[in-house]
């Protein structure tokens, strides 16, 4: 057993119990960087460990009543067939060729820099979208479905955007909702969409179970310590020093 993934499990688990930001921003990269898996194997393990990860949040957000079961299927229309449909679509090119990698990395990197706009301007959105709608409340479920759809394909490419992403889309479409409702909505969301998009991965062979067991061990205590110390540490410098880290390793990808 590789101690260092249990350390890489509890440290991812940590800033998504401190942040809220989704470990696929956090975990993929650092399989990539620093244990140099395979693309393919690094998104798809993160996959199965984010669906593990988020089931836990399902239940806790339901009994708290966070979650508005409207926008997670909405959500999931769009979704669900976007990841079959990439899932398909990786069935059909060589996933551990160079090129492949490549664009795997390259849009790893730009979804990276996405998320990072996204954890520093979250709180900004947040109070710009209090002031009224950012379209007319007509057109919010087709734009649920398409944001349903990106995110579908971006997270099973990926594996980045089920959370920091989601949730400020959310913010911008559903400026009435609660933050804890918005994200409750989003988790509840991010468990099927990653547990299909990792199913996805298992059938191209692209799971490492022994890593994703290592990954766990790690990363549940992590994310019961870091939900705990949230109220004691300042987190917007967490959130800025977190930002500046996605930006950093996204612009290495993207430049590769």
């Amino acid at each position: 057993m590789n101690y260092y993934f249990i350390l890489a499990g509890f440290l991812v688990g940590f800033l998504v119990g401190l942040t809220g930001v989704g470990g696929g921003s956090l975990m993929t990269p650092i399989l990539l960087i620093f244990f140099n898996v395979k693309a393919a194997v690094a998104v798809g393990t993160d996959l199965l460990y984010a669906s593990v990860t988020k089931s836990v949040g399902i239940f806790a957000h339901g009994k708290l009543g966070n979650i508005e079961w409207n926008i997670v299927k909405l959500l999931t229309i769009g979704s669900i067939p976007a990841s079959i449909a990439t899932i398909l679509f990786l069935k059909t090119i060589d996933i551990e060729s160079s090129g492949a990698i490549s664009t795997i990395k390259f849009w790893l990197g730009v979804a990276l820099i996405i998320t990072s706009a996204a954890v520093l301007f979250r709180n900004k959105l947040k109070h710009l979208s209090s002031k009224g709608h950012w379209l007319p409340v007509q057109y919010v479920p087709i734009a649920t479905v398409f944001l349903g759809i990106v995110l579908g394909a971006l997270v099973t490419l990926t594996s980045v955007g089920a959370g920091a992403l989601g949730v400020t889309a959310l913010i911008m479409l559903y400026p009435k909702e609660k933050i804890t409702t918005i994200v409750g909505s989003d988790i509840a969301h991010a468990v099927p969409l990653t547990l299909i998009a990792g199913l996805g991965h298992a059938s191209l062979g692209t799971i490492d179970y022994p890593l994703l067991g290592t990954l766990l061990i790690g990363s549940i205590p992590g994310i019961y310590l870091g939900s705990h110390m949230s109220s004691k540490i300042a987190e917007h410098w967490v959130r800025i020093v977190l930002a500046a880290i996605l930006i950093l390793v996204g612009l290495k990808l993207v430049l590769h």
